[in-house]
Order: structure tokens, then sequence, then C-alpha cells
């Protein structure tokens, strides 16, 4: 598979097959991965790796904190205060997609409920993945950042695994130093959902548009 076929195959898998990914098959993804590019080599990211029991905490206590109605802490702000045009009719086109596949109604909310809190499970894939950042790096180093989550993505997918980045699981970033022993010092980016795709589940047979490449690209010059 090349690169070009990569990107275009990549997806945002929801739904996992009962299979284990071998330790061997995350360090050789990290060990490609770890060849992208950052400011001055700067390599400013930092992973957690979490399978089993430890995953599966990690979601009961997101979930938890959740149903006690407690406040999203995270370190930083991923979404806007106000939706504006054209990203509300984008964000809403999602969403939408999201809930006619997994055959949810608009008014089902204990439905929509469960299908948000398998966020936190990491969609129940053999392999979630936190991401940190130092927080004494500036904003740069969220571009880096970026840059090595998308090269994960790509390895996984030419390794025949699906990925869901997931911004969700930064949601209360407390829960999740506290059961790993991660210093204050680190803040976390976003979560990763890593496993073997199942390829019959309605959520992972829908794909979302992307806008043309006049849409978004304006040319100068000769």
């Amino acid at each position: 598979m090349n690169v070009a076929e990569a990107l275009r195959n990549r997806q945002s898998i929801r739904a996992y097959l009962d299979r284990p990914v071998p330790r061997e098959t995350v360090q050789s993804i990290l060990d490609t991965a770890r060849w992208a590019p950052s400011s001055v080599n700067s390599q400013p990211w930092r992973v957690s790796v979490l399978t089993g029991k430890t995953r599966e905490e990690l979601g009961r206590r997101i979930i938890a904190a959740r149903e006690a109605g407690e406040e999203e802490r995270p370190d930083y702000r991923y979404y806007p205060e106000k939706w504006e045009e054209p990203y509300r009719s984008r964000r809403r086109a999602c969403g939408l997609a999201l809930y006619r596949a997994a055959g949810v109604g608009r008014e089902d909310r204990e439905r929509q409920k469960a299908l948000w809190y398998a966020n936190y499970r990491f969609f129940d894939a053999p392999v979630g993945l936190l991401f940190w950042l130092d927080r004494r790096m500036p904003q740069g180093a969220w571009i880096d950042l970026g840059i090595f989550l998308q090269s994960i993505m790509l390895t996984a997918v030419d390794a025949g695994l699906g990925t869901c980045p997931q911004a969700s699981l930064a949601e209360f970033p407390d829960i999740a130093r506290e059961l790993l022993g991660v210093s204050d010092q680190y803040v976390l980016a976003c979560g990763m959902a890593l496993g073997w795709p199942d390829p019959h589940h309605p959520l992972n047979n829908y794909r979302t548009e992307r806008e043309p490449v006049e849409a978004f690209t304006t040319w100068y010059g000769e």
C-alpha cells in the first residue's frame, strides 16, 4: 500500500473485532511514526499505551464522572465556544451521518448517550493510546503532535489496523493522570483507539464528505 492509498483508506473506526493486537505490532507502529518531523527535532510527544483492565478502568472512571454530573476540565479548549459557518454545518452533517449509521433517532437520548460513552471505552478497541505534550512547549508543538498522530494512523492502515483519534478522552485529564501516574507537567491532548476493524459493522461503513481542492486553495503566480 502506498501513502496515497493509506490516506484515502483511513477512516475513523468505531467498531472493532474482539481480537488482540500484539505488543510487537504496536511497538512497530510507534517505531515508524517516531520519524515524523518536529520543530528542531524536539519530538515533544509522549504516549501512554493502555490495554486490558487499565484501558477498561479509564473508561469506567470517566463514565462515572459523567454520570455524577462532573464538569469537564480539559487542559485546553478543543472546540469553539460558538460554531460558525461553514463549520457548524459540517459538524451537524458529521453527527447526523453517525446517528444514521448507528440507527439512532434524533430524539433517542439514551442511545445517543450510549454511543457517546463508547468514546470513553476506546470503542472497545483492544488498544487505547493517550497523547501528552509538555506544558512548557508552545503552540508549535501541537503541529508536531498532529503530524505524529497522522503518521501513526497511516502506519496502522498499512498494517491492516484501524484507528479513531478522540478528543473526548481529554475531557477529564486528571482522571488519566491519577490512574497512570502521569505528572501534571504534561497536557493530555487526545486519545486514539487502535485495533482490527469490524468490516461488517454499520459504524464502519459510511464516510464523511471532504471539500474539493478548489474550495480551500488559492493559486498565485503563473
